[in-house]
């Protein structure tokens, strides 16, 4: 297929750009994986939608506010700095802008808490830095640094901690999980009394996952490679789940994609902890999860072609019609969708 099958118009007011309270009270679109039925719903709705016998799915990853601001030593430039991956106890991958201040050899200062020399430039213009600090880096970080969010969010987010799940455990992203932002402790604590059993993973999102789609051809398409980890009480609630004719609901395109590495590696789900670089698109052939539980995704994005890989194409691409004429709020903090079977 061509990335320009999965073009869809979307005015630019119709991008979230705060998240909205209480967080369950955003809109959901319930669209009907087999006949392409679409019901208008809010969050909160889900109970109706899911039995004691299915099993949902959350990836507990924290994001790492992982935007800092660095001053050259030599000169008083400001540069940013976007701590992507660990490479080894203090040397980190980073995104810098404007990259050409951030030269091997440059020193640059955070706030008088830490310093940073650039050690090597990648292939592909990302930065090795060592970060020199006392105390806990992490700590740091908090005090200093920012929520990465998506480049389509231009507002200030006032509260860190809603550009995190209320679930988050293991801190490790560069990104939210953003189908999960919608769950309230409250809600969590229904589906529990209702008899739903809650299992999680942990897949660390890097911002490859905001990369843009550049072949036409969908196929020749390279994507970037994530840190997960599926533990053995989440493996054996799935395949329970599945012994006895339940459905398992993914929340997000990340537990997705987790879970269909696991049983595409292995032909089942175990415990496993690897690094995916899985890429679904329609035509693949889902061996694991049973429902999805997403947001509404960017034109022509890897995420957008999972969904129609789930969905169907032609389903998709008329719901995400639809949303845009019914006016729902896109992206990280809109609204949300879920795609199951519906009775």
């Amino acid at each position: 297929m061509k990335k320009s099958d999965f073009y869809y118009d979307l005015p630019q007011e119709f991008i979230a750009q705060t998240p909205i309270e209480p967080r369950d009270s955003s809109r959901m679109m319930v669209l009907d994986k087999n006949s392409g039925k679409i019901l208008h719903k809010h969050f909160y709705d889900i109970l109706d939608y899911i039995t004691e016998n299915d099993c949902i799915i959350l990836n507990d990853t924290r994001v790492l506010p992982a935007r800092i601001y660095g001053v050259k030593k030599e000169t008083g430039a400001v540069v940013e700095f976007l701590l992507l991956s660990q490479h080894s106890q203090d040397v980190w991958e980073c995104v810098t802008g404007p990259g050409r201040r951030a030269k091997p050899g440059t020193v640059f200062d955070f706030n008088g808490l830490m310093s940073a020399e650039v050690v090597d430039v990648l292939d592909g213009g990302n930065r090795l830095v060592r970060f020199i600090y006392e105390g806990n880096f992490y700590n740091i970080l908090d005090e200093i640094g920012e929520m990465p969010l998506p480049h389509y969010i231009t507002e200030k987010l006032e509260d860190k901690e809603r550009y995190q799940t209320v679930y988050s455990a293991n801190l490790g992203s560069a990104a939210a999980p953003t189908a999960g932002l919608h769950f309230t402790p409250e809600l969590l604590a229904k589906i529990e009394e209702k008899g739903i059993k809650i299992g999680k993973v942990t897949l660390h999102v890097g911002l490859g996952t905001f990369r843009p789609v550049k072949e036409e051809n969908i196929e020749n398409h390279l994507m970037h490679s994530e840190h997960y980890h599926l533990p053995a009480e989440t493996a054996e609630l799935i395949n329970n789940t599945h012994e006895n004719g339940g459905r398992v609901f993914a929340v997000g395109t990340t537990t997705c994609r987790t879970l269909e590495s696991v049983a595409s590696k292995y032909g089942r789900i175990i415990e496993d902890d690897d690094r995916t670089s899985i890429f679904i698109y329609p035509g693949y052939k889902f061996k694991c999860i049973d429902s999805l539980i997403t947001n509404f995704h960017l034109p022509e994005s890897t995420l957008i072609m999972l969904v129609s890989a789930f969905a169907g194409y032609e389903h998709t691409m008329h719901a995400y019609k639809t949303a845009v004429e019914e006016k729902y709020r896109f992206f990280s903090f809109g609204d949300s969708m879920m795609i199951t079977e519906v009775n």
